[in-house]
Protein backbone atom coordinates (compact mmCIF):
# COMPACT_ATOMS: atom_id res chain seq x y z
CA UNK A 1 0.00 0.00 0.00
CA UNK A 2 0.90 3.26 -0.81
CA UNK A 3 1.82 6.39 1.54
CA UNK A 4 -0.61 9.26 1.18
CA UNK A 5 -0.53 12.88 3.06
CA UNK A 6 -3.08 12.87 5.85
CA UNK A 7 -6.27 14.43 4.57
CA UNK A 8 -6.47 16.85 6.20
CA UNK A 9 -3.42 18.44 4.85
CA UNK A 10 -4.78 19.65 1.63
CA UNK A 11 -4.94 22.58 -1.14
CA UNK A 12 -8.27 23.04 -2.41
CA UNK A 13 -9.07 24.78 -5.95
CA UNK A 14 -12.26 25.24 -6.98
CA UNK A 15 -11.44 25.92 -11.01
CA UNK A 16 -8.61 25.35 -12.98
CA UNK A 17 -5.45 23.72 -11.22
CA UNK A 18 -2.01 23.91 -13.40
CA UNK A 19 0.25 20.95 -11.70
CA UNK A 20 3.69 22.07 -13.54
CA UNK A 21 6.56 19.00 -13.23
CA UNK A 22 10.73 19.33 -14.63
CA UNK A 23 9.92 17.70 -17.86
CA UNK A 24 9.30 19.30 -21.18
CA UNK A 25 7.30 22.48 -21.20
CA UNK A 26 5.71 25.31 -23.36
CA UNK A 27 5.99 28.22 -21.17
CA UNK A 28 3.79 30.80 -23.74
CA UNK A 29 0.94 27.89 -22.82
CA UNK A 30 2.03 28.05 -18.98
CA UNK A 31 1.39 31.50 -19.34
CA UNK A 32 -1.98 31.02 -21.16
CA UNK A 33 -3.07 28.90 -18.80
CA UNK A 34 -1.92 31.32 -15.76
CA UNK A 35 -3.64 34.31 -17.83
CA UNK A 36 -7.21 31.88 -18.22
CA UNK A 37 -7.55 32.20 -13.86
CA UNK A 38 -5.60 28.71 -13.71
CA UNK A 39 -3.78 28.11 -9.60
CA UNK A 40 -0.53 27.33 -10.45
CA UNK A 41 1.10 24.44 -8.16
CA UNK A 42 4.97 23.44 -8.57
CA UNK A 43 5.65 19.47 -8.25
CA UNK A 44 9.06 19.84 -6.75
CA UNK A 45 11.46 21.17 -9.39
CA UNK A 46 8.75 22.09 -11.41
CA UNK A 47 7.96 25.10 -9.35
CA UNK A 48 11.60 26.57 -10.74
CA UNK A 49 9.86 26.37 -14.40
CA UNK A 50 7.59 28.29 -13.59
CA UNK A 51 9.56 30.98 -12.22
CA UNK A 52 11.57 30.54 -15.12
CA UNK A 53 8.31 31.42 -16.84
CA UNK A 54 7.95 34.74 -15.08
CA UNK A 55 5.59 33.03 -12.70
CA UNK A 56 5.37 32.48 -9.25
CA UNK A 57 3.44 28.90 -7.74
CA UNK A 58 0.83 29.27 -5.30
CA UNK A 59 2.06 25.74 -3.52
CA UNK A 60 4.74 23.27 -4.47
CA UNK A 61 4.06 20.04 -3.19
CA UNK A 62 7.34 17.15 -2.77
CA UNK A 63 9.93 15.85 -1.19
CA UNK A 64 12.33 18.71 -2.47
CA UNK A 65 14.84 16.95 -4.03
CA UNK A 66 14.58 18.97 -7.12
CA UNK A 67 13.72 22.04 -5.96
CA UNK A 68 16.84 25.11 -6.39
CA UNK A 69 17.08 26.45 -2.88
CA UNK A 70 14.01 25.10 -1.17
CA UNK A 71 14.61 27.24 1.88
CA UNK A 72 14.19 30.52 -0.26
CA UNK A 73 10.76 30.00 -0.59
CA UNK A 74 9.84 30.19 3.03
CA UNK A 75 7.42 32.96 3.83
CA UNK A 76 6.99 33.36 -0.37
CA UNK A 77 4.15 30.75 -1.30
CA UNK A 78 2.81 27.58 0.61
CA UNK A 79 4.95 24.60 0.90
CA UNK A 80 3.99 21.32 1.39
CA UNK A 81 6.89 18.89 1.52
CA UNK A 82 6.03 15.15 1.93
CA UNK A 83 8.88 13.07 2.97
CA UNK A 84 7.03 9.24 1.93
CA UNK A 85 9.03 7.90 -1.23
CA UNK A 86 6.58 5.49 -2.32
CA UNK A 87 4.59 8.14 -5.00
CA UNK A 88 6.69 11.03 -7.07
CA UNK A 89 6.16 14.58 -6.86
CA UNK A 90 3.22 14.80 -9.45
CA UNK A 91 1.61 11.92 -7.53
CA UNK A 92 1.93 13.90 -4.14
CA UNK A 93 1.29 16.98 -5.58
CA UNK A 94 -2.55 15.16 -7.12
CA UNK A 95 -3.35 13.47 -3.63
CA UNK A 96 -2.36 16.58 -1.54
CA UNK A 97 -4.84 18.74 -3.78
CA UNK A 98 -8.56 19.00 -5.01
CA UNK A 99 -9.47 20.65 -8.32
CA UNK A 100 -12.37 19.89 -10.63
CA UNK A 101 -10.03 19.78 -13.57
CA UNK A 102 -6.10 19.29 -13.64
CA UNK A 103 -4.14 20.11 -16.35
CA UNK A 104 -0.21 18.76 -15.84
CA UNK A 105 2.88 20.14 -17.70
CA UNK A 106 6.07 18.99 -17.93
CA UNK A 107 4.99 15.46 -16.90
CA UNK A 108 6.17 13.65 -20.12
CA UNK A 109 9.50 14.12 -22.04
CA UNK A 110 13.12 14.58 -21.42
CA UNK A 111 12.62 11.08 -18.94
CA UNK A 112 10.72 8.30 -20.39
CA UNK A 113 10.62 6.29 -16.77
CA UNK A 114 9.16 10.07 -15.70
CA UNK A 115 6.52 9.78 -18.25
CA UNK A 116 5.29 6.24 -17.41
CA UNK A 117 5.42 7.34 -13.82
CA UNK A 118 2.89 9.98 -15.02
CA UNK A 119 0.28 7.72 -16.77
CA UNK A 120 0.66 5.47 -13.91
CA UNK A 121 -0.40 8.19 -11.57
CA UNK A 122 -3.15 9.05 -14.00
CA UNK A 123 -4.28 5.30 -14.11
CA UNK A 124 -4.89 5.58 -10.52
CA UNK A 125 -6.84 8.65 -10.19
CA UNK A 126 -8.79 8.83 -12.97
CA UNK A 127 -12.32 7.94 -11.42
CA UNK A 128 -11.82 10.06 -9.11
CA UNK A 129 -10.21 13.57 -10.79
CA UNK A 130 -10.59 14.77 -14.42
CA UNK A 131 -6.83 15.18 -15.23
CA UNK A 132 -5.15 16.28 -18.96
CA UNK A 133 -1.70 15.91 -19.80
CA UNK A 134 0.13 17.90 -22.13
CA UNK A 135 3.17 17.29 -24.21
CA UNK A 136 4.91 19.19 -27.50
CA UNK A 137 1.80 17.39 -29.85
CA UNK A 138 -1.00 15.99 -27.86
CA UNK A 139 -3.32 16.17 -25.13
CA UNK A 140 -4.69 13.21 -23.17
CA UNK A 141 -7.53 13.24 -20.60
CA UNK A 142 -8.13 10.44 -18.36
CA UNK A 143 -12.12 8.98 -18.57
CA UNK A 144 -13.66 6.40 -17.12
CA UNK A 145 -17.30 7.08 -17.84
CA UNK A 146 -19.31 8.05 -20.84
CA UNK A 147 -17.78 11.40 -22.47
CA UNK A 148 -18.83 13.45 -25.79
CA UNK A 149 -16.67 16.21 -27.22
CA UNK A 150 -16.23 17.65 -31.29
CA UNK A 151 -13.32 17.92 -33.15
CA UNK A 152 -12.75 18.80 -36.90
CA UNK A 153 -14.31 16.82 -39.86
CA UNK A 154 -11.79 14.19 -39.99
CA UNK A 155 -9.94 15.14 -36.79
CA UNK A 156 -8.08 12.09 -34.91
CA UNK A 157 -9.39 10.85 -32.08
CA UNK A 158 -7.44 8.36 -30.65
CA UNK A 159 -8.21 5.62 -27.33
CA UNK A 160 -5.57 4.12 -25.39
CA UNK A 161 -6.60 1.72 -22.53
CA UNK A 162 -4.93 2.44 -19.09
CA UNK A 163 -6.38 -1.00 -18.01
CA UNK A 164 -8.87 -3.45 -19.65
CA UNK A 165 -12.17 -1.57 -20.92
CA UNK A 166 -14.66 -2.58 -22.91
CA UNK A 167 -16.77 -0.19 -24.80
CA UNK A 168 -20.57 -0.59 -25.18
CA UNK A 169 -21.02 1.78 -28.42
CA UNK A 170 -19.80 5.10 -29.98
CA UNK A 171 -20.89 7.06 -32.46
CA UNK A 172 -19.20 9.37 -35.29
CA UNK A 173 -16.07 7.78 -34.84
CA UNK A 174 -14.90 5.99 -38.36
CA UNK A 175 -13.85 2.90 -36.55
CA UNK A 176 -16.63 2.09 -34.38
CA UNK A 177 -16.13 0.66 -30.55
CA UNK A 178 -19.19 -1.35 -30.23
CA UNK A 179 -18.58 -4.23 -28.05
CA UNK A 180 -14.76 -3.55 -28.45
CA UNK A 181 -12.35 -4.75 -25.59
CA UNK A 182 -9.32 -2.94 -25.07
CA UNK A 183 -6.51 -3.95 -23.16
CA UNK A 184 -2.50 -2.95 -22.22
CA UNK A 185 -0.49 -4.90 -24.35
CA UNK A 186 -3.82 -6.59 -26.34
CA UNK A 187 -5.39 -3.84 -28.30
CA UNK A 188 -5.80 -0.03 -28.59
CA UNK A 189 -7.64 2.13 -30.63
CA UNK A 190 -5.09 4.68 -31.81
CA UNK A 191 -5.69 7.01 -34.68
CA UNK A 192 -9.08 6.47 -35.04
CA UNK A 193 -10.93 9.29 -36.46
CA UNK A 194 -14.39 11.91 -36.31
CA UNK A 195 -16.31 11.42 -39.01
CA UNK A 196 -18.08 14.52 -38.94
CA UNK A 197 -16.83 16.52 -36.03
CA UNK A 198 -18.97 15.12 -33.14
CA UNK A 199 -18.46 12.10 -30.71
CA UNK A 200 -19.44 9.94 -28.30
CA UNK A 201 -17.56 7.41 -26.55
CA UNK A 202 -19.67 4.98 -24.10
CA UNK A 203 -17.81 2.23 -21.84
CA UNK A 204 -19.72 -0.61 -20.08
CA UNK A 205 -21.23 1.38 -16.74
CA UNK A 206 -20.26 0.56 -13.69
CA UNK A 207 -16.83 -0.27 -14.58
CA UNK A 208 -15.01 3.05 -14.50
CA UNK A 209 -11.90 1.19 -15.99
CA UNK A 210 -9.13 4.00 -17.09
CA UNK A 211 -8.44 5.18 -21.16
CA UNK A 212 -6.96 7.72 -22.10
CA UNK A 213 -8.67 10.31 -24.75
CA UNK A 214 -5.78 11.65 -27.09
CA UNK A 215 -6.74 14.59 -29.50
CA UNK A 216 -4.29 16.72 -30.95
CA UNK A 217 -3.07 19.87 -28.29
CA UNK A 218 -5.43 22.64 -30.09
CA UNK A 219 -8.38 21.30 -28.41
CA UNK A 220 -6.97 21.80 -24.60
CA UNK A 221 -8.85 25.31 -24.21
CA UNK A 222 -12.12 23.60 -25.26
CA UNK A 223 -11.58 20.41 -23.40
CA UNK A 224 -10.70 22.19 -20.62
CA UNK A 225 -13.78 24.16 -20.96
CA UNK A 226 -16.17 21.14 -21.70
CA UNK A 227 -14.60 19.26 -17.96
CA UNK A 228 -15.13 22.49 -16.30
CA UNK A 229 -19.03 22.91 -17.53
CA UNK A 230 -19.70 19.32 -16.54
CA UNK A 231 -20.90 18.18 -13.39
CA UNK A 232 -18.48 17.87 -10.96
CA UNK A 233 -17.38 14.42 -9.38
CA UNK A 234 -16.85 13.90 -5.92
CA UNK A 235 -13.38 13.47 -4.99
CA UNK A 236 -12.50 11.63 -2.06
CA UNK A 237 -9.29 9.39 -1.76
Amino acid sequence: MQARAPQTNLATFTDLLVIVGGGSLDADLLRELYASGGHLVGADGGADQIVEAGLKPELIVGDFDSLKAPHEWLGKTRLMQIAEQETTDFEKAIYSTRAPVTVALGMTGKRFDHTLAALDAVTRYAARRKIILVDEEDVAVALTDRFSFEVAAGGRVSIHPLAPVTFWTSEGLKYPLDAVRLAPGVRTGTSNEALTGPFTIVPEEGMHAPFLLILPRDYLMPLIAKLLAEPRQRSSE
